[in-house]
């Protein structure tokens, strides 16, 4: 595996460049991550459809698990499990504004990764990427486990475990374990552990931290790269479900779908599940013994178990839902936890959304109103009085400071900036379709997605590493 250990130490080696002058060396965290034997039992696959441009370039890779979807280009990185998502990328002539400033696409968008090191990781695509908005760049970035990036730029960002850079043009930063930061530029900036924070210039900033030991208890990050806490122990509980749909090329589903709907052959559908129509659950997704209603959909990383969703709700990559009856358009929020019991079941009202990097671990039944935001730890129903509110009085609100939560500015804009989002992401998968091509999503966009194998060397110095090659249409 000579050409594997040289592949890591350049990789830190130009994260170091960036992260260095911030007291960071991601050596140890790169030599832990993965034990190195297992790079030869892993493979990747890529997914082909007739809607995404297929241009998939990788050069002295190690990938692994991955689903490659549009046009990307891979350049000495190390993947494993990294989904990817080339799947909103803009075309040659798309029009885009940024700040008021309209500019057209000179060719078809591309996702970069350069010098990166992504572990069990998503990379998702609806850039806001104003430098270049032809390229959805990602360079010398660490992504550590079940963390996520969405919006590009990134540059020297090393993310910690189950963080979210979202809609993030970043440049040199660090971000903490379960942090997650929506806050544009973020130059030589640390985020601590446990961070919630919604920032638009000019119009609102949201910001909150997790009580001293919470973030730990649910997921920490040891200097030699051991990741540790109730998320991974909740993770690894189900890992063992995978393994027969990732041991074929052509996993076979044992549940009737809707023809409007789609479920990747690369999630986990267990026990007694009903699927509506227009419905999508995509690959890594992990739906038990729960109904998942009309227009709804599961994002990758997502664990669903004993829930009900009534229609047109959204996972957000990463979230875990357990126990839970969930209204009409509820949101959950990246990485959110809302984890009931049999005996202290959650209820979500319609129309709510829980906030990303939400904890709701009940010791008792929870209910939360319709209408409501949520963000915070919550165990018990006395907490909503202090990580919660009403979407309407939000909306009014012009700043409060409520436990360890503070808002300051307009509460409209940042209510309708939520849902916003998540309309969009809906408009996106498709959950509104009516048999017409202007209403198709993903959930009918994907159905027809044919999936491909690569598999590394398994002896001499290229063992663990995959052969160069360049896909193209």
């Amino acid at each position: 595996m000579e050409k594997l250990e040289a592949l890591f130490d350049h990789i830190a080696s130009r994260v170091n460049v960036n992260l260095s002058p911030m007291g960071v060396d991601v050596r140890s965290l790169l030599k832990n991550a993965i034990p190195r034997e297992r790079h030869l039992l892993y493979y990747a696959f890529y997914a082909l459809t007739e809607d995404h441009p297929i241009s998939f370039q990788f050069s002295n890779s190690n990938l692994a698990g991955t689903y490659l979807l549009g046009k990307t280009l891979v350049d000495r990185s190390v993947l494993y499990k990294a989904n990817i998502r080339g799947d909103e990328l803009k075309r040659k002539g798309d029009i885009v504004e940024f700040n008021g400033v309209k500019t057209m696409l000179f060719y078809d968008e591309v996702i970069r990764i350069i010098n990166s090191f992504l572990v069990k990781t998503l990379v998702h695509n609806h850039s806001k990427n104003p430098e270049v908005p032809e390229v959805f760049r990602i360079l010398n970035t660490v992504a550590m486990h079940y963390s996520n990036i969405h919006g590009t730029t990134t540059e020297g960002v090393y993310l910690g475990a189950f963080s979210t850079a979202d809609l993030s043009v970043m440049h040199n930063c660090i971000i903490g374990d379960f942090a997650y930061v929506q806050a544009g530029d973020l130059s030589r900036v640390t985020i601590e552990p446990g961070r919630v924070w919604v920032k638009a210039n000019g119009l609102f900033e949201f910001n909150y931290i997790y009580p001293k030991g919470v973030v730990e208890k649910y997921v920490k990050l040891d200097d030699n790269g051991q990741l540790s806490g109730v998320f991974i122990d909740y993770v690894d509980e189900f890992k063992e479900d995978f393994i027969p749909i990732y041991s074929t090329a052509t996993p076979e589903l044992d549940i009737e779908v809707p023809e409007s709907s789609y479920v990747s052959p690369y999630a986990v559908i267990k026990g007694d599940c009903e699927i509506g129509e227009n419905t999508l659950i995509v690959q890594r997704a992990h739906v038990e013994n729960s109904v998942i209603g009309r227009g709804a959909n599961a994002q990758e990383n997502c664990y669903i178990k004993n829930s009900i969703y009534e229609g047109n709700n959204v996972t957000a990559h990463g979230g875990k839902v357990i126990w839970t009856h969930n209204g009409k358009n509820v949101f959950v929020g990246f990485n959110s936890f809302v984890h009931g019991t049999k005996e202290n079941q959650i209820t979500i009202g319609r129309d709510s959304i829980i906030m990303p990097h939400t904890i709701i671990d009940a010791e008792e039944p929870i209910k939360i109103p319709v209408n409501s935001i949520v963000w915070g730890y919550v165990t018990k129903q006395e907490d909503l009085e202090t990580q919660s509110m009403s979407l309407c009085d939000f909306a009014k609100s012009t700043g409060f400071t409520l436990g360890n939560a503070t808002f300051t500015g307009d509460g409209k804009a940042f209510v309708e900036a939520f849902r916003h989002r998540i309309s969009h992401i809906r408009e996106e998968n498709g959950s509104d379709y009516d048999g017409t091509d202007e209403t198709r999503g993903h959930a009918q966009k994907t159905q027809d997605a044919c999936f491909n194998i690569l598999q590394p060397f398994q002896s001499g110095p290229e063992a663990g590493m995959y052969p160069t090659m360049t896909i193209g249409d």
